[in-house]
């Protein structure tokens, strides 16, 4: 069954939030993932969710998305991201 990683990321500093892009992304691809969509335009439909930068990543299956979000390539660049922004993730499975 897929699974999908859920990001809510506000950005902080883009200059120190940079370098973390590349290494992400090729781990990413590394652990059998995709981006599904990354920081584009987005619409609050109900609530009061302020959106600065929404990604959304899919997997082959939820060990695949942990495998991923655990590796010693995503470990190595994740203080990256969390020194330069503030956010939320969630890992949710999909249906098969």
């Amino acid at each position: 069954m897929p699974a999908y990683v859920i990001f809510d990321i506000h950005v902080d500093d883009p200059d120190a939030y940079a370098p973390y892009r590349e290494p992400a992304g090729a781990s990413v691809e590394q652990y059998g993932g995709r981006y599904i969509a990354r920081g584009g335009a987005a619409e609050v439909l109900e609530g009061d969710w302020d959106i600065d930068r929404l990604v959304i990543l899919e997997f082959p299956s939820m060990d695949e998305a942990r495998a991923w979000y655990r590796s010693p390539e995503y470990q190595e660049v994740l203080p990256i991201r969390h020194g330069a922004s503030h956010g939320r993730g969630v890992l949710l499975e999909g249906l098969g």
